[in-house]
């Protein structure tokens, strides 16, 4: 079976980096696991990603030895399951606000009798490399449940939240996390909110991530503590290297 490496190191008390895949290409997954990422991140919530293609970057990033999760689009037992039932190592549900919705996605997320979620498929165990029965005996251990903090009402509740048994860790998306206050993302009384959140998590005995906008800030959150931190998405990484490419040749492009 293979290891969840990422799960590993968090359990020892180490830092992860990641990043965002939201290209939609098992081509850009590959390339991007072989790079050295501890985890990478479908986000089928803001790209084209479909179940195909998201089945298919996860087997790409895991056979990179890369961790490989899924944003899902919204909150529902059936896109958990899909997504796990596709092999992702763990979901990220979006807008969790309330201990009460933590509690559903942990249902979702762990089979009987800790949870609801419902047995099928063959490619998840395929995945995995081991069969049915291997994965059914580790999925409750080994698959990682992370909520996701983007909004005041999550601030609220932040300790109630994380210490909802299941819940594997807390991660601040601070783009619409901000704006639910009226905020734009880097306002310095954001921070007071990013630091509520990371002690919540704390005292709640889980890690928390973040999602840096690129290597400086990344830097950043992980001295303060958080130990689940993204660095960027795979379009901006090309679009940013196209950029500075296309600037250093641009006066022999006569501009």
């Amino acid at each position: 079976m293979i290891q969840h490496r990422t799960r590993e190191r968090l359990a020892a008390g180490k830092a992860t980096v990641g990043c965002w895949l939201t290209t939609a290409s098992p081509f850009v997954a590959e390339l991007m696991a072989a790079r050295g990422y501890d985890w990478l991140m479908v986000d089928m919530e803001h790209s084209p990603a479909n179940w195909e293609s998201t089945a298919l970057m996860i087997a790409a990033v895991v056979r990179r030895g890369a961790s490989a999760y899924v944003r899902v689009p919204a909150g529902s037992v059936e896109n958990v399951k899909r997504a796990l039932d596709a092999g992702a190592q763990g979901v990220l549900v979006p807008m969790v606000n309330t201990p009460e919705e933590a509690a559903a996605m942990v249902a979702a997320v762990r089979y009987p009798p800790e949870g609801q979620r419902s047995i099928g498929g063959w490619l998840r165990a395929a995945r995995w490399e081991t069969d049915g029965a291997g994965y059914l005996a580790a999925a409750n251990r080994e698959v990682m449940l992370i909520v996701q903090a983007e909004h005041v009402r999550h601030l609220e509740q932040a300790e109630a939240i994380a210490s909802v048994p299941g819940v594997d860790l807390v991660y601040i998306g601070p783009n619409d996390f901000s704006a639910s206050f009226g905020r734009r993302r880097g306002d310095p009384a954001m921070e007071e909110a990013y630091a509520a959140i990371l002690a919540a998590c704390g005292r709640a005995g889980v890690p928390a991530g973040f999602h840096a906008a690129d290597a400086a800030e990344a830097a950043l959150r992980l001295k303060q503590g958080f130990r689940f931190v993204a660095v960027g998405t795979d379009d901006g990484l090309i679009a940013r290297a196209a950029a500075e490419d296309l600037q250093a040749l641009a006066q022999f492009r006569g501009e």
